[in-house]
C-alpha cells in the first residue's frame, strides 16, 4: 500500500518551536491571527479542521478570526482583504484557484504579515508555509494503486466524479493521475457532480448506469462519502469496482471498511487545523518559517479502524 508520510523532521521542529513560543505568546493575548478557508463549516472534514485550529489558538493563547466561504471565492477574497486591513499578526488560507492570492500575499508581504496556506497551496505566490496534501502526489499515489493491483488496463476510462471542475485540488490531482495513467493508455473522465448531497448521487448514479465505469477515484471528500450510497442504489455489490480517493469523513472510512472503497486518503485534519496556526505562532515570536508539511496517508480495510475511533470520540 502506498504512503506518502508526513514530514515528521518538520513537525518536530514546529511542535519545540511552539514549546519555545508559547509563553512569550502567553504574556500577549493581542496576538490576532485570520484563518480562511474556501470550505464549508458544516463539512466533516473541516468540523475537524476547526476543532484543530481553535485548540491550537486557545493553547497559544492567541485570538483567532476563522472564516468559511463555502467555496464562494468572492467572499474569501474580500475576508483576506478585510484581515489585510486589520494588520493581524498572521493570515492562513486556502488556495483553492490557482493565481486567487498573487496581489493579497504581495500585499501582506510588504506589511510584514506572515502569510501560511493550508490544505490547498499556490507556491508561486511566495507565501512562507504550506500545511496539506502535496495534490498533484495525492493522484500519482491513488493511480499508481490502480495500476500496480492491476485494477485498471490499457483502454480504460476511469471515472473521476469531483465537486468544483476546475478548482486548484482537481487540477493538481488530475494532473497526477494523467503522468501515471496517460504514457499506460489509460482514460479518465473528470465528471462535474456539483456540491450538493442529494445532486451527487444522483450524477454519479447517472454517469454509473451510463458509463460501467472499470474504476473510479474521487477527487473531493463529498463524493467519496456518496460512493456507497450510489453503489447500493445502482445494485453494485461491494468490490465490484475499484475505487480509490479522499477518505476525510466517516461515510468513506465507513465505506472502505466494508469493501466499497479500496483505499483512501487522509489529510489529518485536526492536524491540518492546528499546525499553521503553530507556525504563524513561531513567526509571531521573531522564530522563521519557510517549509511545509505534508499531512498525507493513504489507509485501507487493514488500518481504517483507527481512523474510525477517531469518529466515535
Amino acid at each position: 500500500m502506498w504512503r506518502f508520510v508526513s514530514k515528521v523532521a518538520a513537525a518536530a521542529t514546529v511542535f519545540a518551536g511552539v514549546a519555545l513560543a508559547a509563553p512569550a505568546l502567553a504574556q500577549d493575548a493581542q496576538k490576532i491571527f485570520y484563518l480562511l478557508s474556501h470550505g464549508g463549516p458544516s463539512d466533516a472534514f473541516w468540523i475537524d479542521w476547526n476543532a484543530g485550529a481553535t485548540k491550537a489558538c486557545d493553547q497559544l493563547k492567541v485570538t483567532c478570526k476563522i472564516s468559511f466561504s463555502g467555496g464562494d471565492m468572492a467572499a474569501q477574497k474580500e475576508a483576506f482583504n478585510s484581515a489585510l486591513a486589520a494588520k493581524p499578526d498572521g493570515i492562513a488560507t486556502t488556495s483553492a484557484q490557482p493565481g486567487l492570492w498573487t496581489e493579497e500575499v504581495k500585499a501582506a508581504k510588504s506589511a510584514g504579515i506572515p502569510i501560511v496556506f493550508f490544505n490547498t497551496d499556490d507556491p508561486a505566490t511566495g507565501r512562507q508555509a504550506y500545511v496539506g496534501a502535496d495534490l498533484r502526489q495525492a493522484g500519482v499515489i491513488w493511480a499508481k494503486y490502480l495500476v500496480d493491483h492491476k485494477m485498471v488496463k490499457q483502454g480504460d476510462k476511469v471515472f473521476l466524479p469531483v465537486e468544483v471542475p476546475g478548482a486548484s485540488y482537481q487540477q493538481l490531482e488530475t494532473e497526477g493521475i494523467a503522468s501515471v495513467f496517460d504514457p499506460l493508455g489509460i482514460k479518465y473522465d473528470v465528471v462535474d457532480c456539483g456540491t450538493d448531497p442529494a445532486g451527487i448521487i444522483a450524477k454519479m448514479s447517472d454517469y454509473m448506469v451510463a458509463n460501467n465505469p472499470p474504476a473510479i477515484i474521487a477527487l473531493g471528500d463529498s463524493v467519496a462519502a456518496s460512493v456507497k450510497r450510489v453503489f447500493d442504489g445502482a445494485g453494485v455489490p461491494a468490490g465490484k469496482i475499484p475505487v480509490v480517493g479522499w477518505g476525510n469523513s466517516r461515510e468513506t472510512a465507513e465505506a472502505v471498511k466494508a469493501g466499497f472503497v479500496n483505499a483512501a486518503a487522509w489529510q489529518f485534519p485536526s492536524a491540518q487545523g492546528f499546525m499553521p496556526v503553530a507556525l504563524l505562532g513561531l513567526a509571531a515570536a521573531g522564530e522563521p518559517i519557510g517549509y511545509d508539511i505534508h499531512t498525507f496517508s493513504l489507509y485501507d480495510a487493514s488500518s481504517v479502524e483507527p481512523i474510525l475511533k477517531l469518529y466515535d470520540k
